[in-house]
This record gives structure tokens, sequence and C-alpha cells, in this order.
């Protein structure tokens, strides 16, 4: 059986605070890479980040590497954040970038990759998920040499590919974490509030097919769907007590939006129209820890979903962090603290 645990956080006292370790950077380039729509890019970029070195145990495979795939709006800076960095990677905690060969990607579409807002604009490559996960074992494989890796850890977006990879390849990991995401298609709310920021793109007239010189602006007035889909109840209510703090709040997230080009925010929206790992659920063999919170409302956890699908992966586990002060949603993905000790779990009997 693989039953969801609901209950609360294990007792397992906090790591000591550190600084994140300083990151190496680098791209790795792709000649002539295919999209699952059959158009070919003549040169995909995927840059990337990595902490630590690659160590190769006695058999001669790489036996530390960790890839870890960020959500829908973010890049691979999203774990140098010091609410994740600080909490996993300092010295004797449970990514010691010291002791593991850390991989950050910037998914296509984003960072320092290939991506829209390049020239080709609307003429870009329409990517899926799949395509993402395609260039991600280039890099790993290729660029990097890695032919193992320890664990596949991935949040929102990152946690969607992380079902996908223990489908694709599933004798390449140790072990798949994949945080606040579904391995079922997008659909109902989820569904809706994607197809709601695309369409205002698309219908905003400023957009022009996607050849626009200045930015498209109308299309802003709905960008903080996004932020009200990813917050929790109780801490939208924290940040906004008063109508004048609610209107306030929805000023700032309008003007913090103007810093993503339309066109780019528009593929990442777009891009999970493959998504479906349900069907090759049973294919995964390595052992499976998955986290979504009970206030997530990316990720309902009233629909059951994640119990049913988590049930036919050998070796699967679920769990459901119940809501919270120190829950705020689908945000929590982005507080180590909270969901380590499933890490430490997941970590602790392996070899």
């Amino acid at each position: 059986m693989h039953p969801a645990f609901l209950g609360g956080l294990p007792g397992v006292p906090p790591g000591p605070p550190a600084a994140p370790p300083t990151p190496l950077e680098g791209d790795h380039r792709i000649r002539d890479f295919r999209f699952q729509s059959g158009e070919v890019l003549p040169e995909l970029r995927l840059h990337y980040l990595t902490l630590g070195s690659p160590h190769r145990g006695p058999d001669g495979r790489v036996d530390n590497a960790v890839l870890l795939l960020h959500g829908t709006t973010g890049t691979g800076q999203a774990y140098l954040a010091p609410a994740i960095a600080q909490e996993l990677f300092g010295p004797g905690q449970l990514l010691d970038a010291t002791r593991y060969y850390l991989i950050l990607p910037d998914g296509i579409g984003r960072g320092g990759s290939s991506k829209p807002s390049d020239g080709l604009h609307a003429r870009f490559p329409h990517y899926g998920y799949g395509d993402l996960v395609a260039a991600q074992h280039l890099l790993v494989t290729q660029g990097l040499g890695v032919d193992h890796l320890r664990l596949v850890l991935g949040t929102s977006m990152g946690g969607m590919q992380t079902w996908m990879w223990g489908e694709r390849y599933p004798d390449l990991m140790d072990a798949l974490m994949p945080i606040a995401s579904l391995p079922a298609p997008i659909s109902g709310r989820n569904l809706l509030f994607r197809r709601i920021l695309a369409e205002a793109i698309r219908r905003d007239p400023g957009w022009q097919e996607g050849e626009y010189r200045q930015p498209p602006t109308a299309w802003l007035t709905v960008a903080p769907l996004f932020e009200l889909m990813r917050d929790s109840p109780a801490h939208l209510q924290a940040e906004a007590p008063t109508r004048k703090a609610a209107e306030a709040l929805y000023d700032r997230q309008l003007a913090g939006a103007q810093a993503y080009d339309a066109n780019d925010y528009l593929y990442w929206w777009e891009s999970s129209w493959d998504y479906d790992p349900e069907p090759d659920l049973g294919r995964i063999r390595a052992p499976l820890l998955a986290v979504n919170f009970a206030d997530d409302a990316i990720n309902p956890a009233e629909l059951g979903i994640l119990e049913r699908c988590v049930a036919r992966v050998p070796g699967g586990k679920a769990v459901v962090v119940p809501a919270g002060p120190g829950t705020v949603g689908h945000q929590t993905l982005g507080l180590a603290a909270v969901w380590k000790p499933w890490l430490e779990e997941l970590l602790r009997p392996l070899p």
C-alpha cells in the first residue's frame, strides 16, 4: 500500500544557519535541438549553476549528483534563496555542498537559457514540459558528464518534471522528491488560471502577435491572479487586512509583473500542454516521496489526486502538510524548513 500521510511535522531540530555557497555558472549548447512539435532550434542554450564537485564511486559512476528543478516563474537561482540554501546546503546539512554536486538548471524559456525574448519572439519553438526534461537530460549526461543522480528534487513545475524524470529515466536516480505538484494532467482551477493569463496576453492589442516593439501593458491587470493562486487565504489576509492594504498589495503585484516579458510569460503558462505522467507512473523505480501542502490552491488536497496517483508508484509515498502558521499555500515550496524532514526521511535509507 502507498497511503498518503496527513499529520504534523516530524520533530527534527533545525540545522544551523549557513551562508549560501558560491555557485559556478555555465551554458550547455545543444546543436539542432528538435522539439516535440517538430520545430528545430539550430542552437539551444541551457544555462545552469553548480555547487560542489562530482565524485565517482568504486563502480566509476557519479554518486553525489543532485538535480534541483525550479518552478514556472523561477530559475535555478530560486534554490539560492536563504530559506532554501541556508537550510540545506551548509556544512553538515542534508545537501551539504561540500559533499554533494548540486545542479541547478534554468529551464528552456527562462533565465539565461534560450527564450522567446532573445529575439525570436512568438516564432520561438512552442516547447512543452517534455522538451524541458529532454534538454535537462542532455545537460546532465552530455554537458556535465553525470551518469547517475543521487536525487532529483523539484518544486511546482520542477515537481511535475520530477515525476517525468522518474518515468523517462527510471534507472538514472536513487530517489525522487516532487514538491507542490500533482502527477496528473493540468485541469480544473489550475488550467483555468493559466488560460486566463495566456488569453489576457493574446487579446492585448499591444501584443501584436508577439512582435511588439513596446511591451504590452493591458494584460498586466490580470497578472496578480497568479499571486492570488499561489498564496494562502490566511497569509493574504495577514498581508492585506484592510481594503487600503489589499489595494496597495494589488498595486505592488501589478508593478512587479512589469518585469516579465509578455512572450516569455505566455510561453511559461502554455508549456504544460503535454503534461500527463499518470499513465506511466508504474515505470518509476526509484523511491519517491511527494510533498504537497493542504492550503495550496493550485494543487487542491481535497481532490485526492495525489493519493490516487502515488498508489501506482512502486515504493511511492505522499505527504500532505497541514495548513498552519508555517505554511503559505503553494509558496510553502520555498520554505525548506517545512519539508526538509521528509527529505531526510527519503535520503536516510539510501546506501
